[in-house]
């Protein structure tokens, strides 16, 4: 029987995440620093928006754009949070930020184009570049610079087959950021090129230095940048699957009609969930988000001190969260410390080669968990690292 199955789909290679987390499900007493989901619940009034409009009956399709007052508000909640101007016409609501980035890479995506990947990086950007037609190509970043992309790095990976960068900071997962002055440094090398930039910005709330800057509000770039978002870490809305995509109008265009025929369009449930988490943080000034991210910053304190009073050079997260450590002083690499973490200690990390070759000799420690869990992980990992030593 031939294969039916495409060749870009056969050769994929499972997510590294994903495979840790489902042996910690059916290993009794692990504890799991391996998903990047937040352990706070969804706020309770964007539950009860949701709970209202299915008890009014708004259980129909939206328009495939989505709601016209969610999509007003995304773009009040990017012009003030931001500072970048979006239209509801060229706004589109999204089953999460994934559904976003793979509609750009699709609509941009020829075949021999390539997409630029700073690594280390989340898990599902080079995949996607493949599945979408086009060819990824890594940039490594390093623990030295912050983890951020540099000029210099960005024009010596640019070929004549470039056609964009996708750019994700805060960095899923270094926690690295990049300042104003780190955007505005790489962007005549963008314009020289004349690269579109797709910016994956999931993490905008969760900046613990300054408020987040995005690569659209600079200069001339919001007319070469595709501007993703959405309300899973900010809000703790990871199981509603609601995010947005703000894009130039060509490329909007080229997404809005891959999204009608594969989606027609994101719930209608989470859609007022998401409105409501937006209309109530204009009222109180985010005052959720503000909490959240103050609990983030203090556990990626606890968790960098930790590591480094164990020996494990460990780079200070300066947003989302995870913490990045290095395990070259225990002698193992990053696949046999997790495997053995997890089968001598019960503890789920993951390791760094699975957000791309640059994160050889690391491995990734969600602290999205309540302290209780990080303690005693944190206690269970010096164990194991001492015993290295012995």
């Amino acid at each position: 029987m031939r294969n039916f199955v495409n060749e870009r789909a056969r050769n994929l290679k499972p997510s590294g995440i994903r495979k840790f987390f489902d042996i910690v499900q059916e290993m009794e007493g692990a504890i799991s620093l391996g998903v990047g989901e937040p352990d706070f619940v969804t706020p309770w009034y964007i539950r009860d928006a949701a709970v209202r409009s299915i008890k009014k009956g708004l259980t129909q399709y939206t328009g495939n754009r989505g709601l016209p007052e969610l999509r007003e508000n995304i773009c009040r909640y990017m012009a003030e949070r931001f500072n970048v101007d979006c239209t509801p016409d060229h706004t589109l609501v999204t089953v999460g930020a994934s559904e976003a980035i793979d509609l750009a890479l699709r609509a941009v995506c020829d075949a021999g184009d390539e997409i630029l990947v700073p690594e280390p990086c989340y898990v599902s950007y080079a995949p996607t570049v493949t599945l979408a037609g086009g060819t990824p190509a890594a940039v490594k970043c390093t623990a030295e610079n912050g983890f951020i992309l540099t000029p210099e790095g960005l024009e010596a990976a640019i070929t004549a087959n470039t056609k964009a960068l996708i750019l994700a900071y805060p960095n899923n997962p270094t926690g690295g950021i990049m300042t104003r002055e780190q955007l505005l440094a790489i962007i005549p090398v963008i314009e020289k090129h004349d690269l579109l930039v797709i910016s994956d910005e999931i993490y905008a709330e969760l900046t613990y230095v300054g408020r987040h800057v995005s690569i659209a509000s600079l200069g001339n770039m919001r007319g070469r940048t595709v501007v993703i978002g959405g309300f899973s870490k900010a809000f703790a809305m990871t199981g509603w699957r609601v995010g947005f995509v703000c894009a130039p109008a060509e490329i909007d265009e080229a997404m809005f009609k891959i999204h009608q025929y594969g989606i027609m369009c994101a719930p209608r449930v989470s859609q007022h969930a998401a409105n409501a988490a937006l209309s109530e943080g204009f009222a109180d000034g985010f005052s959720v988000v503000e909490e959240m991210r103050a609990e983030y910053a203090r556990r990626g304190r606890f968790m960098v001190n930790a590591f480094n009073s164990m020996g494990l050079e460990c780079f200070q997260p300066r947003g989302a969260f995870y913490v990045f450590p290095s395990v070259a002083k225990t002698g193992l690499d990053e696949e046999r410390f997790a495997n053995r973490l997890l089968r001598e200690k019960k503890v789920a990390v993951v390791p760094g080669t699975a957000f791309g070759a640059a994160g050889a000799m690391h491995v990734r420690c969600s602290y999205a968990t309540s302290q209780e869990n990080l303690s005693e992980a944190i206690g269970r990992i010096g164990d194991f690292v001492a015993s290295l030593n012995k």
